[in-house]
């Protein structure tokens, strides 16, 4: 039993933690929730992860990746192109204008700011092209995400410059830079490889954070209004976040053995390529000067387009757990089988 939650503690935590923060933002008192929420900054946990994944960044890797940009150019074409025509092509799908749009704002948004970095060193690729591909998507997304909005919904979005500069500075940017300088340093440098798993598990835990404060804030939004009679619209649009997610992954793999990426590259394109943030989605879906607003649609507002984020997000953490441990495990028989055979040859030398 130890064994099993030593290899699935993640993946037993987001089983639990999801149920039971939807369950307590929809049956506990509001201003409490609320009050919890507020507890945890959202943005300088974010950086708080990014800097540890910075920190236990080989520097070299990076610099590797910046001199073969192959694999960065891949993931951030799946994560910004594939990802909002699929997106695009299920909007017809929905069964209700809030998932219609929410979907849509999904797909639109930039690659996740940690948890394709940590689900990469998971499965044993380079986490540095997963980075780059984190810094390229987050820093197009001024032009690219309002662009596929409002080719997609016709609705116009008056995005804050200002705030998303503001984010990417302090969010992803400069927590990078702060985590590679720490590395200057060759005590913190050796410590930094000597504990790169804790290391790892610490920001895992910090992504269980961010997710618990979403959940909590859907099943507040659960209680504002009747789901009730939304229950198929609610599944056709998790449905739809799933296959997106499956389909980007899929065609970033195949594509990367297309391209003849290392499979270490591969496997960054394909996390990096088909993950989505959740930051910047929830921002879009609820703040009031772009989809958040009273009047959104035909005078009405739209209140549950949020959920398509979230449940774009908790997917994609819960099916790339999945992933990764194959990929490690797939690796780790392939390494079983080169050592053996590199016996066996020198066995047969003498």
């Amino acid at each position: 039993m130890l064994a099993v939650l030593q290899k699935r503690w993640f993946l037993i935590s987001l089983l639990t933690l999801i149920p039971c923060g939807l369950m307590t933002g929809y049956f506990g008192d509001v201003q409490t929730v609320e009050r919890c929420r507020d507890l945890v900054p959202t943005r300088k946990l974010t950086a708080f992860i990014l800097v540890l994944m910075a920190f236990s960044l080989n520097s070299g890797h990076l610099k590797a990746s910046l001199k073969k940009p192959g694999p960065v150019c891949w993931a951030s074409l799946c994560n910004y192109a594939l990802i909002p025509l699929l997106g695009w092509a299920a909007m017809s799908l929905q069964l209700t204008p809030d998932f219609r749009i929410g979907l849509m704002i999904a797909a639109s948004t930039p690659c996740t700011l940690a948890a394709a970095s940590v689900w990469t060193r998971k499965a044993g690729g380079n986490d540095a092209v997963s980075l780059l591909t984190t810094l390229v998507t987050n820093t197009l997304c001024f032009v690219i995400t309002p662009f596929w909005l409002v080719t997609a919904t016709g609705q116009s979005v008056e995005l804050n410059m200002a705030d998303l500069t503001q984010r990417l500075l302090w969010v992803v940017l400069l927590p990078t830079l702060i985590g590679q300088s720490l590395r200057i340093f060759r005590p913190a440098a050796d410590f930094a490889t000597k504990h790169k798993t804790p290391i790892g598990v610490v920001a895992q835990s910090c992504v269980l954070i961010l997710v618990l404060m979403a959940a909590l804030g859907g099943g507040i939004k659960l209680r504002e209004s009747s789901l009730g009679q939304q229950v198929a619209g609610l599944a056709v649009v998790w449905t739809s976040c799933v296959a997106i997610h499956l389909t980007a992954f899929t065609v970033a793999w195949r594509g990367g053995g297309i391209l003849r990426l290392e499979r270490r590259d591969r496997i960054a394109a394909s996390f990096a390529g088909s993950q989505k943030t959740l930051p910047i989605g929830v921002y879009l879906a609820t703040d009031p000067s772009a989809f958040g607003g009273a009047e959104v649609i035909d005078g009405l507002p739209i209140p549950f387009a949020v959920f398509p984020m979230l449940m774009f997000h908790a997917s994609q953490l819960f099916i790339d757990t999945l992933i990764a441990d194959r990929l490690k495990a797939a690796e780790n028989q392939l390494e079983g089988v080169d050592s053996s055979c590199g016996t066996a040859l020198s066995d047969d030398s003498k």
